[in-house]
């Protein structure tokens, strides 16, 4: 596993974004583990979000795009994280767009869009913090693709959570690849968690023990994608 993805499941656990314990989940299902994205609210912390994006990015889709597209609200910020970490790690200078819940009517930046308008002939990244469901591509790439002649490259989002979609045989970001024709990915996805953390002391305590191991072994067995 690549050390910038061991580094960030370490970053998710130091920023109290994964949890473990029981949780039931907005699907009401019940889970051992958990994920808040909306835990990471300091400088540094998004500072270090955005490198992890980048990272990702690079590694999985290249150079070869324009626009860094986070679908409102959740992906406003990260969109913008990731931009300035691309450009201060590669060089590189990316757009960010995101959607308006409402479209604004007035000012010299009134429409659907925050920051940059899509354009035709871009390539665009869509990124989100996790993706259950694919809801919010239901709502954005119809949006994305009926502004401009653009191509969605891909869609990046920080963790995979392994699980079936609504669909009830492939994971979501499976679900969205085959809907829409673009390629998806994650930072990390639960099996390199369980496999960088699983009886492996971390800052003096073992965050996946053998009794852990086997509820998320046991969920995986009714939720996970076979």
């Amino acid at each position: 596993m690549e050390q910038y993805k061991q580094e960030f499941i370490e970053f998710m656990v130091d920023s109290d974004v994964l949890k473990f314990g029981k949780f039931t989940l907005k699907s009401g299902r019940k889970s051992p583990f958990f994920m808040n994205a909306g835990a990471y609210v300091t400088g540094s912390q998004l500072k270090r979000l955005g490198e992890y994006y980048a990272k990702a990015i690079h590694d999985r889709y290249g150079d070869d795009f324009d626009v860094l597209f986070g679908p409102a609200y959740k992906g406003i910020p990260l969109s913008v994280v990731t931009a300035i970490a691309y450009s201060e790690l590669y060089g590189k200078e990316v757009r960010y767009c995101s959607d308006r819940k409402e479209e604004k009517d007035h000012g010299a930046d009134k429409g659907s869009f925050l920051g940059s308008a899509p354009r035709d002939g871009d390539r665009v990244i869509m990124i989100e913090d996790v993706t259950t469901s694919g809801k919010s591509m239901e709502e954005t790439v119809p949006k994305v693709r009926g502004a401009a002649d653009v191509t969605i490259a891909g869609l990046i989002v920080s963790l995979n959570r392994m699980e079936v979609g609504k669909g009830g045989e492939k994971s979501a970001l499976e679900e969205i690849r085959d809907l829409y024709g673009f390629e998806t990915a994650a930072i990390v996805d639960m099996a390199d968690v369980v496999e960088h953390l699983y009886n492996r002391p971390y800052k003096g305590k073992v965050m996946i023990d053998d009794t852990l191991k086997a509820s998320i072994d046991a969920y995986y067995e009714t939720y996970g994608v076979k």
